[in-house]
């Protein structure tokens, strides 16, 4: 079975401010694709219903989450980024080796995010500890499923 490959993207576009004046923004979003190609035409066709007005991909970078955590409550709408260090022993040496994963998983706020990047790891056989956990510029997250 061949490996999630996740693309983050960006989207720039002219936003109407609360005072009615336009911005250039950014926005932040990741997808599985399984090329640079799909991932742009799927980011348009998941964006161009909430845009109005021109907007571009002004970005597309390959992402290396081992895996991403969604949430199923509302409230839980930012997204972080975790670097998990994983522990193993090499059975030659016996020496302790420590093997880097990063994951993405959404929370409310920092406390909710770490609790459910726990609760997903439940049942994970291997050692391993949380190096580092901060909140990105996520927007969403867009799964592949399968058109009817």
């Amino acid at each position: 079975m061949a490996q999630t490959v996740y693309f983050e993207c960006k989207v720039r576009y002219n936003k109407t401010m609360e005072d009615g004046m336009e911005k250039s923004v950014s926005e932040t979003y990741v997808l599985d694709a399984v090329s640079f190609t799909e991932a742009e035409a799927r980011i348009i066709e998941e964006v161009a219903p909430f845009m109005s007005g021109e907007y571009t991909v002004s970005d597309i970078k390959r992402c290396k989450y081992a895996e991403i955590f969604p949430s199923r409550k509302s409230e839980d709408e930012r997204w972080y980024k975790a670097k998990l260090m994983f522990v193993s022993v090499d059975e030659k040496s016996g020496k302790e080796k420590r093997t880097g994963s990063l994951y993405l998983v959404q929370g409310k706020d920092f406390k909710k995010a770490c609790a459910n990047l726990e609760d997903s790891m439940k049942g994970t056989m291997s050692d391993y500890e949380v190096a580092n956990m901060a909140e990105t510029q996520i927007l969403d997250v867009f799964f592949y499923s399968k058109r009817k």
